[in-house]
């Protein structure tokens, strides 16, 4: 049960030392606790957890022109942030991770404004058949997040010329750009500000939580702690990780996500498997290749192994059986 709301407002524009004060939250949020996090990034291009960055992105011109690009611990995909997004994080265990109810939060703020919203597929909220915020989660053993964007007033033009969304995730959603399928809340709130989004965010929060909702000083924080997990986000390793030289590559769009496998095989044992992927199920992806290793490069054998792992959540077994459905296909 929630007995406290604590409320964090970033005065960084960092989008590395937004996440690491993200995950210092995470690791910190107690039993009975529920933390809205709010911050912005600077011109960046956020990935998931499991994306190839230079295929999200086009890496050299975002930084030739001064911009960032971060990688988050949770799935989905690449979104773009600049001070026309406000984000928000729910930080809060897992007994009381409650998705609908942090959801509802968001769209009473929305609402509150004068904006026609609505929940869409897998973790989208619209306002008449255009995205304004992107949704992404993580769980770590009795931790959890649930984080997002909101749309204020972007620059589309630079979201546009920055991200590189595959043709077939556009065709799937029945839409011939990025550029079409969003909308800023500006478009309905002209003059939006994000101190009149964090305000109505919290009066929200307070009123679908039934409490009152106590602001947490920087100063509380350990900031030693934060600056090695802002050295973590920035780091090389961590943004774009090994380059495996590969033989064999295998690309699908499912209704969960896009995911790509590549293979490394010597005398037809796989030795080490690369995965990119949106899924919203990123520790799943991230076991992906320890269960591979050591299989036959057959298709067959593939589907079987992925058939083998046992998943607890519905949203895991969906995503292995597709997987699996898939590579057995290969094999004719």
């Amino acid at each position: 049960m929630i007995k406290q709301l604590l409320c964090v407002e970033s005065t960084e524009y960092d989008p590395y030392a937004n996440l690491a004060v993200e995950e210092y939250l995470l690791r910190r949020c107690q039993n009975g606790q529920c933390i809205l996090y709010l911050w912005q990034n600077q011109n960046t291009v956020v990935i998931g957890r499991n994306q190839n960055a230079w295929k999200e992105c086009l890496t050299g011109k975002l930084e030739a022109e001064g911009g960032h690009l971060a990688r988050r611990l949770s799935g989905g995909g690449a979104v773009y942030h600049d001070l026309g997004n406000l984000n928000f994080t729910f930080l809060v265990n897992r007994k009381d991770y409650r998705i609908p109810r942090q959801l509802e939060v968001i769209l009473e703020a929305v609402r509150s404004l004068g904006v026609p919203a609505e929940k869409s597929g897998r973790n989208d909220l619209q306002s008449e058949g255009r995205k304004f915020s992107g949704n992404a989660f993580y769980e770590q053993e009795e931790h959890c997040y649930h984080h997002g964007t909101l749309m204020m007033h972007v620059n589309m033009e630079d979201m546009s010329r920055y991200l590189t969304v595959s043709r077939e995730k556009l065709k799937s959603k029945g839409v011939d750009s990025v550029h079409a399928r969003v909308v800023n809340l500006s478009e309905y709130v002209p003059g939006l500000t994000a101190d009149q989004m964090k305000e109505a965010l919290r009066l929200a929060f307070e009123n679908v939580y039934g409490g009152r909702a106590v602001s947490l000083p920087a100063g509380d924080m350990d900031t030693e702690e934060i600056r090695e997990l802002r050295e973590k986000y920035a780091s090389w390793e961590w943004l774009y990780g090994r380059k495996m030289e590969f033989q064999y590559e295998m690309s699908r769009r499912f209704s969960w996500g896009e995911v790509t496998l590549r293979f490394q095989a010597d005398q037809g044992i796989i030795r080490d498997v690369q995965v990119y992927s949106d899924s919203l199920n990123p520790g799943l992806m991230m076991e992906l290749p320890e269960l591979l290793k050591g299989t036959r490069f057959r298709m067959l054998e593939i589907a079987a192994r992925l058939r083998s792992r046992q998943a607890a959540k519905e949203s895991e077994r969906i995503l292995l059986a597709d997987m699996a459905d898939w590579t057995e296909a290969e094999e004719q």
